[in-house]
């Protein structure tokens, strides 16, 4: 198997490179961080921001021939084949589709993040893999990093091939490194006569990259005089002498997608290929996964619009005991939560993009909620449809219909959903992310007094600065508006949701603060609390935008205008729920015991509970030997896409 060196880096460094990276200024306002300092700023959001009629209207006639193409795609081939067929691609191409985001001056469609959301819905319902092509290759691959940073050359050169369809994929995970790049191994070593880099390293699960002609790599500079060195990020020609593709992985779901191992051996890229400077590649990766992390929001939304569709048929039409299934109070009680639910996740999308789009607001910590709570809850939306479905939710898309049934992928659904909770960030490593921005400004308050490594002098001096802030901030806690019956009467019955979210904003606020007093630096640890916090930040998140969405259809007299108030208004009272429950779990929970006793774990205390089983993973028959060995590296899988791209060996 493809392995690479290891790079050691303590905790600390891991801790210094993350803070080095992050954008550390807010030069706009943010909703959701004033919502997590107990600051409901509702104007921030309402009246529901909304394209322009002429973006509206250009963006309708694109979609319009989006979507008649999609409906000709066999979304059963790709999976039957697992893989996209290359007219597909193709007819994408012919369409504009890798061009989406790309501006028009360089040959792309120009769509707004509004626009390209929509777009990424309708061709992930068609199959989720063709989403993931057009979003890996746009959100993280060579058009977005190089609108945001990028020079006028490496624009004219990189962008309009990018838009006529040469594949692009994003290369930063390594067998040894996911979540913490100060382990990066991958080194760009700058050549002697300084007009060069030389690549060396393997990256793991290269989206895209078994089928990309344009590649984005993450790699380490060495420091050296004249070279401030760091992670850095270069565009580089996927049929560079050296570069090979050793493996194309298969996986639990998204079986057209074209992920794989790819290995780099001394591979010369041309200095001007750079992105940015030295040194600044994880903030251009981190800057770009800003918007880039709405595509998963919209692919979820998709995925819950049709889980909708297909759950409300079937309750409609299945009827057991003398009634259709869906008047029944189990099965009804799921199509609420999925149509519920879809409305606000749709609403969270919509309101996640038209700000991107306006960009007014900082949407860093929007686009991270967004992702986290959209991929939570479309996964259970998909697990409700299964449930609904019953034997055929379990049973194959393939083999209902080789029985003469309807083809409902529903367990395909859940299989494909599935990743979403894990790539672009896992919700453990968003929560954590979350959590580092909302408590953006108490640690510019409080200083030394959460580093657990600051002297005692220096937090005695951090603790009479911080009393300035807190002294004017936490009284504010106390009251506010949503402790008014009069307040936010505009929206009608959805009144009394806002005015909860604007109590609750504020009950967390305090919560943090009262975690802060107990834990200190320490708080930083407790990984439970963090987490409920920023769930609790997400509902609320959620339930302002279903009402600010279902308030904006009213005000413009849309028909649906009272349906999307009942939507809204369930949901909200759903969401309630939920939120209640998180703040219960915030001081009443097992995070303690759970600590203690996955220490036993990893000790080997209960490893006897794992006997009578056995591992087929450690077998030692021959085709796991073939597998382990792994092909040679002579082997190269870059294959052609398109077939007026490029041409290379096969296998």
């Amino acid at each position: 198997m493809a392995t690479t060196s290891k790079v050691d880096a303590t905790e600390e460094q891991a801790r210094a490179l993350v803070e080095e990276s992050r954008e550390t200024t807010w030069a706009k306002p943010s909703f959701a961080k004033e919502l997590f300092l107990g600051r409901f700023r509702l104007d921030l959001i309402h009246p529901f921001p909304s394209p322009s009629a002429p973006d509206e209207a250009r963006m309708g006639e694109f979609l319009a021939k989006l979507r008649a193409y999609c409906e000709t795609i066999d979304s059963g081939r790709i999976e039957a084949e697992s893989k996209i067929p290359a007219e597909y691609v193709e007819g994408l191409a012919d369409l504009g589709c890798f061009g989406l985001k790309i501006p028009q001056d360089y040959g792309g469609q120009g769509l707004s993040q509004v626009g390209y959301n929509r777009a990424l819905m309708i061709v992930g319902s068609a199959h989720p893999s063709l989403g993931v092509l057009l979003s890996a290759h746009q959100s993280i691959g060579v058009p977005e990093p190089l609108k945001l940073a990028g020079t006028p050359e490496q624009k004219r050169e990189f962008l309009p091939r990018c838009a006529r369809g040469a594949v692009s994929a994003f290369l930063l995970t390594e067998p040894d490194v996911g979540s913490d790049p100060a382990r990066m191994a991958s080194t760009a070593t700058p050549t002697a006569d300084g007009e060069a880099y030389e690549l060396n390293g393997v990256k793991l699960w290269t989206t895209n990259g078994v089928v990309a002609e344009l590649l984005v790599v993450m790699a380490r500079v060495p420091k050296s005089e004249g070279h401030r060195g760091g992670i850095s990020a270069f565009v580089v020609e996927a049929d560079s002498p050296g570069i090979t593709v050793e493996r194309r992985n298969s996986f639990m779901g998204l079986h057209g997608i074209e992920n794989g191992v790819t290995r780099m051996h001394n591979v010369r890229v041309p200095r001007r290929n750079l992105i940015g400077r030295e040194g600044e590649g994880l903030k251009i990766a981190l800057t770009t996964l800003n918007a880039g992390r709405l595509a998963i929001p919209a692919m979820c939304t998709a995925a819950a619009k049709w889980s909708l569709k297909i759950g409300r048929e079937w309750a409609v039409n299945r009827v057991q005991w003398g009634r259709p299934v869906g008047e029944h109070g189990a099965v009804a009680e799921k199509l609420s939560y999925i149509a519920a639910t879809t409305f606000a996740l749709e609403a969270a999308l919509d309101l996640s993009g038209a700000m991107c789009d306006e960009d007014r607001n900082d949407i860093r910590i929007e686009a991270a909620l967004a992702k986290l709570w959209a991929s939570e809850m479309s996964c259970r939306i998909a697990d409700e449809l299964v449930q609904i479905r019953g034997g055929r939710g379990y049973e194959t898309a393939a083999s209902l219909r080789a029985r003469g049934e309807r083809a409902v992928g529903a367990e395909q659904l859940l299989r494909d959903l599935r990743i979403n909770r894990i790539f672009e960030g896992s919700s453990e490593i968003m929560r954590l992310l979350i959590a580092r921005e909302m408590a953006d400004a108490h640690m510019a308050a409080a200083g030394a007094l959460v580093d657990r490594n600051a002297e005692f002098k220096d937090k005695a001096r951090a603790a009479v600065g911080a009393s300035g802030f807190y002294a004017k901030w936490f009284p504010q806690l106390a009251v506010g508006p949503g402790t008014m019956p009069a307040t936010f009467t505009e929206f009608g019955p959805l009144a009394r949701h806002l005015r909860f979210v604007e109590r609750s904003s504020r009950k967390q606020a305090r919560a943090l603060m009262y975690a802060m007093g107990r834990w200190q630096a320490k708080l930083e640890y407790r990984q439970g609390f963090l987490g409920r916090i920023v769930d609790i930040g997400a509902e609320l998140f959620a339930m302002s935008a279903a009402c600010v969405r279902a308030q904006a259809l009213r005000a413009q007299g849309d028909s649906q205008a009272d349906a999307a108030q009942e939507l809204a208004d369930v949901f909200c009272r759903q969401s309630r729920v939920r939120v209640r429950e998180l703040f219960d779990k915030l001081w009443d929970n097992t995070d303690d015991a759970d600590t203690r006793l996955t220490r036993g774990v990893l000790d080997g205390r209960y490893s006897w509970l794992e006997d009578g089983v056995i591992d087929p993973s450690e077998g030692t028959g021959p085709w796991i030997a073939e597998w382990q060995m792994g092909p040679s590296t002579e082997t190269n899988l870059l294959t052609p896409f398109l077939p007026s791209t490029r041409s290379t060996t096969a296998t």
